[in-house]
């Protein structure tokens, strides 16, 4: 299980030499794939975004879970903020992991390492 945190999708998309084999092969197993509303929003929040970039990034979410910020993911978002000074966006996103409890693949892993029961992948 995977959470992708926004800067893997963007890699990804981008035809990052670094980012693509990793993405495909996870891609290509059968397990289950998550994202974070927050990465939702922050992929479609690109004021530049042309209606071909909207239509790769709706193809990418059609085949992911978008778990929403609910009350108790906002909590656990609050608190990770809180102990580990990280923004709110990635407080949002680790909290998703952590909440589905799989691994987060990220080019962040320095900021996201601060938090021990949180799993990473680095692309």
């Amino acid at each position: 299980m995977y959470v992708f945190d926004t800067n893997a999708i963007i890699y990804y998309l981008q035809d990052d030499p670094d980012a693509v084999p990793v993405l495909e092969n996870i891609f290509s197993q059968d397990s289950p794939l998550y994202i974070s509303t927050i990465t939702e929003a922050e992929l479609f929040g690109f004021s530049s975004l042309t209606e071909k970039e909207i239509e790769r990034i709706d193809a990418i979410l059609a085949t992911l879970s978008i778990i929403p910020l609910d009350s108790h993911l906002a909590r656990i978002a609050g608190f990770i903020r809180r102990t580990h000074h990280l923004k709110i966006p990635d407080s949002i996103i680790a909290a998703t992991t952590l909440f589905t409890n799989p691994v987060l693949v990220t080019r962040n892993v320095r900021d996201f390492k601060k938090i021990r029961e949180l799993k990473t992948l680095q692309i």
